[in-house]
């Protein structure tokens, strides 16, 4: 029996590479370039170090917006904050980025999901990140919703100041914010091209021949 679409998606290495990039794991071989240096990501906290975030699918916590948007990134001046300060300083944080929050006491889980994206956005952004990792950052959403995060994630390319590497699988999406488009399967990259220079179906008929059979050499 062929593989389907969803077990070659399954199988091509994405969360192998988020892991690497992270310090969870370290690469079997090759070589890895962070901001034109070479080096691998031993730990979390080392690749923290290095200005590299990610932000995952999975999203929902009891915590309050304030405190989520600083869990382990405290910030302490004379003595540490107070919550109404850390309140303030959240919603300044969120503003600057266009996240609008009604309330930054609210639990995380009572938001949408778009918001739940923007406050994780706004959170490794605002620790200084200089290359920001998205794990599916549209999945399950509804078209407002991603609209929200499509709009944040336009705005900080803008601000030129972030390097932003997308895993999605919804092409149509991909091409909507994406300079460049990367499709790796099983492991390997099988297309490189900039955005405006290809197609949703130039993307599945790529995908369609590895569901027949394999990649055309």
């Amino acid at each position: 029996m062929k593989p389907t679409k969803s077990a070659i998606m399954r199988r091509a290495g994405k969360s192998t590479l988020i892991r690497i990039l992270t310090g969870h794991e370290t690469p079997s071989n090759g070589r890895l370039f962070v901001l034109g240096h070479e080096t691998v990501p031993h730990s979390v906290d080392h690749a923290c170090a290095l200005g590299i975030e990610c932000v995952y699918q999975d999203l929902t916590n009891s915590l309050s917006v304030h405190d989520d948007m600083f869990l382990n990134r405290e910030m302490v001046y004379r003595g540490p904050f107070t919550p109404a300060e850390l309140s303030r300083h959240a919603a300044a944080c969120l503003e600057d980025m266009g996240v609008h929050i009604p309330l930054v006491d609210l639990p995380v889980e009572r938001l949408s999901g778009g918001q739940r994206q923007a406050i994780a956005v706004a959170r490794a952004v605002n620790s200084a990140a200089r290359i920001l990792l998205l794990d599916e950052p549209l999945a399950a959403m509804g078209a407002r919703e991603a609209r929200l995060i499509i709009d944040l994630l336009s705005r900080l390319k803008r601000r030129g100041r972030l390097s932003i590497a997308m895993i999605m699988h919804n092409y149509a999406q991909t091409l909507d914010i994406a300079d460049r488009i990367v499709l790796i399967q099983h492991g390997r990259i099988t297309y490189e091209r900039d955005a405006a220079a290809t197609s949703v179906e130039e993307l599945m008929d790529i995908v369609g021949r590895e569901c027949r059979g394999g990649i055309e050499q």
